[in-house]
């Protein structure tokens, strides 16, 4: 992503929340670092502190941390639902803290949708008219609104239910109509605030479903909150964890599991199981003279997904293809073993029986 230009990107953004904080964090920055406990001994809530984030055109990034961690602030800082204190925020190129109150209300009616885990539904409007508003409001003719209403309900997979109203319908398709009301305006930009949080695990497994199916259909540029580490690891291209205000790491979820960047993270992550999260492609190992033999493994597979071939096929290399078939270098078997099975994999070499007992725990 490192050759796009970003689509969102903030430098150094602050949001504190006490008895004027512009003036209070100037003078407090001119003193050199600021740690969280000086901020609020001074009486100050820091609930984002010096974050530089950059989120690309197509990108799903999850935002996580414990409650309190200054996530939701964030978002609503980089959709300017509340004023940071201090830093830049850059929107498709444009200073979003230097927009007036006109240009704000245009950026949002026709670049941001956002999604919240409080559906808002209008409860004495249809499906429908729900669906419908944000187009009204955007000065849209009645034909067109209500085409394009109908068109974003049968996406989400509402179609027939269009004169039903909010109290008619289960959480899942009232989230889904929140859905369908936010892609209405076609944003480029999508917010979500732990939008699945409030369902039963089933609904919430089916609206994770949906939502990825949606995003590949659409590619959208996403910014999705969540407190679920499962939840992340389906969705996210990258994840940004947050802990006191600060962004801890932002990283592939590969990179998060086996390399975290903080003791925090290590700690965040410790219950995840690596093999699930590490695909076949982040341990690739360039090829060098002739490359290995053998049926390839698919490079995008997680490490989970492998693990029968990687107990019974005993070759030391495997080649690996993409999803097009082509070349995507090798995979070293005994590196992920030592994934799938501990730490100690690689150094202890267990034979074909022992890896097999081991894995089939985990199958």
């Amino acid at each position: 992503m490192s050759d796009t230009q970003p689509l969102i990107s903030c430098r150094s953004l602050w949001k504190l929340f006490g008895h004027d904080p512009v003036a209070y964090l100037e003078q407090k920055l001119s003193g050199g670092e600021v740690s969280f406990d000086s901020l609020q001994s001074d009486g100050y809530i820091p609930a984002v502190r010096d974050v530089s984030l950059d989120i690309y055109p197509g990108e799903m990034l999850v935002i996580m941390g414990l409650s309190g961690s200054g996530k939701s602030t964030l978002v609503r800082c980089l959709s300017r639902l509340i004023e940071s204190t201090s830093g830049s925020i850059t929107v498709d190129g444009q200073d979003l803290r230097a927009l007036d109150e006109k240009g704000l209300i245009d950026m949002r009616r026709n670049k941001m949708g956002m999604v919240f885990q409080n559906f808002a539904l209008l409860p004495n409007r249809t499906v429908l008219d729900n669906v419908i508003y944000p187009l009204e409001m955007r000065g849209q003719d009645k034909h067109t609104r209500r085409a394009r209403a109908l068109e974003v309900i049968k996406l989400v997979g509402l179609e027939g239910r269009e004169s039903y109203f909010p109290r008619e319908l289960s959480g899942g398709q009232q989230q889904r109509v929140g859905i369908a009301r936010s892609l209405a305006i076609e944003p480029d930009i999508w917010f979500l605030d732990e939008p699945f949080s409030a369902l039963d695990p089933l609904i919430r497994r089916e609206m994770q479903d949906e939502f990825l199916r949606l995003q590949a259909l659409l590619g959208k540029t996403i910014v999705f909150i969540t407190h679920d580490f499962d939840e992340a690891l389906r969705l996210a291209d990258r994840i940004a964890i947050m802990k006191d205000g600060m962004v801890e790491q932002v990283d592939t979820p590969d990179k998060i599991v086996l390399q975290p960047a903080t003791p925090y993270v290590a700690r965040f992550t410790e219950e995840i199981e690596r093999a699930r999260v590490v695909h076949a492609s982040f341990l690739s190992e360039e090829i060098v003279g002739a490359p290995p033999a053998g049926e390839p493994l698919l490079a995008s597979s997680t490490i989970h997904s492998l693990a029968r071939r990687l107990v019974d096929d005993t070759r030391a290399v495997y080649p690996l293809v993409d999803d097009n078939g082509q070349s995507a270098g090798q995979l070293n078997r005994a590196v992920a073993l030592d994934v799938l099975l501990g730490a100690n994999t690689a150094s202890t070499s267990p034979d074909a029986n022992t890896a097999k007992d081991i894995t089939a725990a985990s199958l």
